[in-house]
């Protein structure tokens, strides 16, 4: 496959405070070290990109050091936190500021969606707008012709195409936006995070069409979400920003798994202890049928989940415990009460037993919980990460799907 766009060593540094990104004394000086053949001077200088601490240098650097290569018809998914420095990136790929150092090479033409009402003029009509987009690509008025049904059709912003683009709502200008963006046959298809802003229907009918323009058409699709089902479902590989520095390069799914596993590094480990609480949940452990303390779990595995509780009331109370992907979504639960468990010490415990683990590989988070005449009186969200390995469910040492994520249950063939 060709090569469509390579970064080499691109860097971006902005200088903080009130001036913007410069002041008459350092661009002369920068002059000054230029004409005799020297360095820039205040490439050596600036602090890391992490905007929750205390600035402490007059320059940051945004970016720092990225290199990757793109290939014709590969969707590439750019993740990272709020201030990883993605929205540069994107920036810089779609020449809309320059690198302060490396270079960028493309072949074909950028569209490019960076916010709501890019390349958009408020006055202008959304048919305007939408010849006046087609332009700046390079297209010919009879090309845009062609596809101007289409695009209109697509944005399902019909009724207010001939009305200024300035009376449009965020969601509509989004739409058009995309329409425009994704069927002006752009060689490189630039998206950042707007779909958020257009509802279900339009979020699904994009991500349909950024398929398409990838594996039917052999389009390049980057693509920056903080949605990781949407990044998952679209990308053929990711890239993980943080601080302004590439940290991972990979697979979809092992970039998505890294970004959300050290994102919540902060969180506890797999067994928790909080043993100066008063009323509650204060300590959940994983053991192994041996009751050996473990820190990871096996596919099949018997495992067993002690959780200590103190209840001063001496009421009944039953406990519950919930298990989470890494997207935030809802596997299964256990709950006491259900199976007609109760507990009424004043301090005690209760141990879940789990036959053989279900969950495939893969990191997941769980929540805690204890109630009382069937009402929730604790609730422990993301207490802690479960870390799941291989293992050998049906102890044949083999596994259906092996690299696809669910569960495995036990089923006979007759």
């Amino acid at each position: 496959m060709n090569i469509i766009l390579k970064a080499e060593n691109i860097s971006k540094q902005y200088r903080l405070g009130t001036v913007g990104t410069g002041s008459l004394q350092h661009d002369v000086n920068r002059w000054w070290h230029q004409i005799r053949g020297k360095e820039d001077p205040y490439l050596k200088v600036g602090g890391v990109n992490d905007r929750s601490a205390k600035a402490t240098e007059d320059y940051v650097w945004a970016l720092r050091d990225i290199n990757f290569e793109v290939k014709q018809g590969e969707v590439l998914g750019i993740i990272g936190k709020n201030g990883a420095g993605k929205s540069t990136l994107l920036k810089l790929l779609s020449r809309v500021t320059a690198p302060t150092t490396g270079s960028i090479k493309t072949k074909g033409r950028i569209a490019s969606l960076l916010e709501v009402g890019t390349g958009f003029h408020g006055e202008l009509t959304g048919r305007e707008n939408i010849f006046m987009n087609g332009a700046v690509l390079g297209m010919s008025k009879a090309e845009i012709k062609t596809k101007l049904d289409e695009i209109i059709a697509f944005s399902g912003c019909e009724k207010y195409i001939d009305t200024p683009v300035k009376r449009y709502s965020s969601g509509m200008t989004v739409r058009l936006g995309f329409a425009v963006a994704a069927h002006l046959e752009p060689e490189i298809l630039v998206v950042d995070e707007v779909l958020a802003v257009g509802d279900a229907e339009f979020q699904k009918k994009a991500i349909g069409k950024m398929q398409d323009l990838s594996t039917g058409e052999g389009r390049t699709v980057l693509f920056v979400s903080h949605n990781m089902a949407s990044v998952n479902s679209l990308c053929t590989r990711g890239i993980v920003l943080e601080d302004g520095k590439s940290v991972f390069k990979g697979r979809t799914r092992d970039s998505i798994d890294f970004y959300l596993n050290n994102k919540n590094q902060h969180k506890k480990d797999l067994n928790f202890y909080d043993l100066d609480k008063q009323k509650g949940i204060y300590k959940v452990e994983f053991l192994d049928k041996e009751n050996k303390l473990i820190n990871t779990v096996q596919i099949g595995q018997e495992v067993r989940i002690r959780i200590k509780y103190k209840n001063p009331t001496g009421n009944k109370t039953s406990l519950s415990i919930a298990f989470y992907d890494v997207y935030e979504k809802f596997l299964f639960a256990c709950r006491s009460d259900v199976v007609n468990k109760k507990y009424s010490n004043e301090t005690g415990e209760g141990v879940l037993i789990i036959n053989k683990w279900p969950l495939s590989t893969g990191v997941y988070t769980y929540n805690t919980g204890m109630l009382e005449a069937n009402i929730m009186i604790e609730n422990l969200k993301e207490l802690g990460k479960l870390t799941v390995e291989n293992g050998d469910f049906y102890g044949s040492g083999k596994l259906p799907a092996p690299n696809k994520r669910g569960f495995y249950i036990d089923f006979r063939w007759q």
